[in-house]
């Protein structure tokens, strides 16, 4: 599977990917000269070891690429892994990646995330970000109507400011931004993926950001079976 539809219109798909749990394998032997034809099963615990002692280095000789369809608001909470992979304390990992699709230079008609009306959640009781409860389907009805007419009226406004003249790059100040899908392609070695999944698998991330990483999980792990079990934390998260 190298596809998986995310939310309404939303998608990840597996670009391209280099290596295998043997390159992983070959990577942390190499250092004795050592090379391994087969995954065996002193292989799969030499992985296990250095995922548990935190020797991450062999996994950043894997390597995979996606191509990402998302709100704003997802795309910008993703970005900071890779601000922040080339400072994560202890590994040095700078093999990220990002390009993104920009409104300077298409004028394509935008897509939005827009919630239905059973999906809108309430503020949480004892914390100051994440969700709580559905809200009543009443609630709901009321929101999705509203989100709709302050977006339809953004694009109105947004393709007058492009039929008057006005440069792309600013027609664009009149669209919403946070549920505004856009695409990008993301470059990450196998041990970034892991720290990406691990945080926003947990149960108090986003879940709009959860639902991505599920997809990007289910389809990595079958190409690193080995890896991401030890890697990651939550490698069979609940629907």
């Amino acid at each position: 599977m190298t596809f998986r539809q995310v939310l309404d219109q939303g998608y990840v798909r597996l670009v391209n990917h280099m290596g295998s749990d043997l390159s992983v394998v070959n990577a942390a032997r190499v250092s004795y000269a050592k090379e391994s034809s087969a995954l065996s099963e002193r292989d799969i615990r030499l992985i296990a070891f250095l995922a548990r002692e935190g020797h991450t280095s062999p996994f950043r000789h894997v390597i995979l690429q996606f191509e990402i369809y998302a709100p704003l608001m997802v795309a910008r909470q993703w970005w900071k892994y890779v601000i922040g992979s080339a400072h994560m304390e202890g590994t040095g990992d700078s093999l990220e990646a990002w390009n993104e699709s920009s409104r300077r230079y298409i004028t394509e008609e935008p897509a939005f995330y827009i919630p239905q009306a059973g999906e809108w959640r309430s503020k949480p009781e004892n914390s100051k970000q994440g969700s709580g409860e559905v809200l009543p389907a009443e609630s709901g009805v009321k929101l999705t109507a509203e989100l709709k007419e302050y977006i339809e009226l953004g694009i109105q406004k947004y393709e007058e400011a492009l039929s008057s003249g006005v440069c792309a790059e600013q027609a664009r100040l009149f669209l919403p931004s946070y549920g505004m899908y856009v695409r990008w392609y993301w470059t990450a070695s196998l041990q970034a993926v892991c720290h990406f999944l691990n945080q926003r698998l947990e149960h108090d991330a986003q879940k709009e950001i959860q639902d991505y990483a599920k997809a990007i999980l289910e389809i990595s792990r079958p190409l690193f079976p080995v890896s991401m079990d030890q890697l990651v934390s939550l490698a069979s998260p609940k629907e």
